[in-house]
């Protein structure tokens, strides 16, 4: 019992912290919904360079077959980016929507 006395100051000094905890969490999922919308779109643009790089490597391949090998390789891991980033950028987007956040790191009321 005296463990826990001794405990009392400490959250009772830490109670507005807890308090604002929704208020920070909605803060910090804006600010990762911000990075996320300046990354994603590079990340995006990346992933259909390596996919346009593989299908020229393809045509141009002639009948080397390592070549060809090489290139369905660049278009596959092409379309796997794309499809990561996409899915990436629509997680941020339910999770925002979900804690009610908007961009700009603003908070909004949930409405029931």
């Amino acid at each position: 019992m005296q463990k826990f006395k001794k405990l009392i100051p400490l959250g009772a000094a830490l109670l507005p912290f807890i308090a604002s905890a929704q208020t920070t969490i909605n803060s910090i999922i804006g600010v990762i919904q911000n990075i996320v919308n300046l990354l994603i779109p590079l990340a995006m643009a990346v992933a259909f360079l390596v996919f346009l790089y593989g299908i020229i490597k393809f045509v141009t391949a002639g009948g080397d077959e390592e070549k060809r090998k090489t290139a369905k390789n660049l278009i596959i891991y092409g379309l796997i980016g794309l499809f990561v980033m996409v899915a990436v950028w629509g997680l941020v987007g339910v999770l925002a929507s979900t804690f009610g956040v908007t961009t700009g790191g603003t908070t909004t009321m949930p409405t029931i």
